[in-house]
């Protein structure tokens, strides 16, 4: 009867076998011999016959038939040598990982963010990143609220970026980017022409809304309801980008955040205005406290800064007066 792998003799067992006992049969059985296999160990072949013997009176059965001076596997020992070989290539790379972080270039920064600051913040801070640092590498995951917050809580990530100024548990905030809600319309709109916009001016026009659930439409909404401006509920979506393409189509007015109006607004169909009333819109980021810090946090950190106050001149100039 098999002796069960959990039971107190395999447990005996196992604390006698060594990893020189496996190295030896590792090498016999690649080099298909016991002098080959010293010459891999840079060992001698009585030496390797010993171990591998000894290995064979621990397990309690032969791994190899002696034919003419020849070790030929047996069953038990191609079964055993299919299981060293996984462990093996487990091991190699564990050690080539290890190796690996050695280099400037294997380290990873891993940043988690808001999908609307993936394509409009981030990219240009990356590109920052890359220019003063060619070897740096990052992953980007995007992700909303609440979950972004409470994975880095979790100190799961080098770096995130969120619109809550407030630090969740476990965590340090830094506001990069303070602005308003901006106003974004059709460019040939009739009322593209002023270069501030009050409640009153949305009054019965067509309007594309941030989903029902969405912190900022509740606000946009309040604001509207306290002036008792009704405006014509056309279209209501999930992103500000998405709505700026609602309005790129002429489907409506809208107000999103700047960073994103900004971005859609560089096709030229579409133009920020100004609002006579502040909603404001903050970008931080978050730094979590109990993580190992990267040697590349810093240096991001400073590439998000440097790109926050690019896209706060970037919005003033859109936000410019026309002429």
């Amino acid at each position: 009867m098999t002796e069960p792998t959990d039971s107190p003799l395999a447990h005996r067992i196992s604390h006698r076998i060594t990893h020189r006992h496996i190295e030896v049969f590792r090498a016999v059985m690649t080099a298909g011999s016991a002098t080959g296999a010293a010459d891999l160990l840079h060992s001698s072949q009585p030496t390797v016959s010993r171990e591998l013997a000894r290995l064979e009176t621990l397990l309690g059965y032969a791994l190899f038939e002696r034919v003419q001076g020849r070790l030929r596997p047996n069953a038990r020992a191609l079964a055993l040598w299919d299981e060293v070989q996984r462990s093996w290539q487990g091991l190699e790379r564990v050690v080539d990982r290890a190796v690996a972080l050695g280099r400037s270039d294997a380290v990873q920064l891993s940043v988690l963010c808001l999908p609307a600051l993936a394509h409009t913040l981030l990219p240009g801070a990356a590109a920052r990143l890359v220019r003063a640092s060619p070897h740096a590498r990052l992953s980007i995951t995007p992700q909303e609220s609440p979950l972004l917050e409470e994975w880095m809580s979790a100190q799961r990530y080098d770096l995130g970026l969120c619109e809550q100024a407030a630090a969740p548990p476990g965590t340090r905030a830094e506001v990069l980017l303070t602005l308003d809600e901006v106003a974004v319309l059709p460019a040939r709109h009739p009322i593209a022409g002023r270069p501030v916009l009050d409640l009153a001016d949305f009054a019965d026009q067509p309007f594309v809304s941030l989903s029902a659930d969405d912190p900022y439409r509740s606000i946009i909404d309040a604001r509207f309801a306290e002036a008792s401006v009704a405006r014509a509920l056309r279209v209501e979506t999930h992103s500000a980008a998405a709505v700026c393409a609602m309005v790129e189509e002429d489907l409506g007015l809208a107000i999103v955040n700047p960073v994103t109006a900004l971005a859609a607004a560089a096709g030229g169909r579409l133009v920020l205005r100004r609002l006579a009333f502040s909603i404001p819109f903050s970008v931080t980021a978050l730094l979590p406290l109990h993580r190992p810090a990267l040697p590349e946090a810093a240096p991001m950190l400073e590439a998000l800064r440097e790109q926050a106050a690019e896209v706060a001149r970037q919005v003033e100039r859109a936000l410019a007066p026309p002429h």
